[in-house]
């Protein structure tokens, strides 16, 4: 089978009900190795929802998640979870510098076979206009924005196979959106078989990011 045909993710007829409501039933689809997928749906329609249970967060009611073949009840969840990675709107990250939370990852159980390469983020901070002097900054003092740029390069010195995008660019400015999506970009073109989805409220940008959509 080619990169091309190999199905990374497949959703199965999946749905997923809060107090009793169904917020969506009957989803399916397959992300193959190498797609550039949009999420796409009203307000409310629960895409941040979906994601989050691809991702393993949330739980499901109804389907089946399948990952590589294999169910995602049949994964150990840390070692899923270094495979596809949900990039949240509102991070959460650790009191210290920008460098102690990229460092932070590798001592939980599941990445200690990696170690943290100050190159290759080095590199990724002048792909996005930043010195290096950004690793010493105080998460205390980051906007917004900076804080996603750093949970995205946290979850980027991971290699993941699959990233589930958030509307990860929803609080940065024009020039940062177009640095971020660069960064994509060049973590997809580190390996073809990568694959994402993306949900924005920006057409434009599900334009320039996606080949074809998955509609809630």
């Amino acid at each position: 089978m080619s990169s091309s045909s190999l199905v990374l993710l497949s959703i199965s007829q999946i749905g997923r009900q809060i107090q009793q409501r169904w917020i969506w039933q009957s989803v399916s689809f397959e992300l193959l190795a190498g797609e550039r997928v949009a999420v796409v749906g009203p307000s409310g329609a629960g895409k941040s929802l979906l994601l989050r249970a691809i991702a393993g967060l949330d739980p499901i009611q109804a389907g089946q998640i399948y990952f590589e073949s294999k169910p995602l009840t049949d994964w150990a969840m840390p070692s899923y979870r270094t495979q596809v990675i949900y990039l949240h709107q509102r991070p959460a990250l650790l009191e210290g510098s920008v460098k102690d939370n990229l460092q932070a990852v590798f001592r939980f159980a599941s990445h200690r076979q990696r170690a943290y390469s100050q190159e290759r983020i080095l590199g990724y901070l002048e792909m996005l206009g930043r010195s290096p002097d950004f690793l010493e900054r105080p998460i205390s003092a980051l906007s917004g924005g900076e804080s996603q740029i750093v949970a995205f390069l946290r979850v980027l010195q991971l290699s993941p196979q699959v990233l589930l995008l958030d509307e990860p660019t929803a609080s940065l400015d024009p020039e940062a959106v177009r640095q971020f999506e660069a960064l994509v970009e060049a973590w997809r073109s580190e390996d073809p078989r990568r694959a994402y989805l993306w949900t924005s409220h920006d057409p434009s940008q599900l334009g320039r990011m996606s080949d074809r959509k998955v509609e809630l």
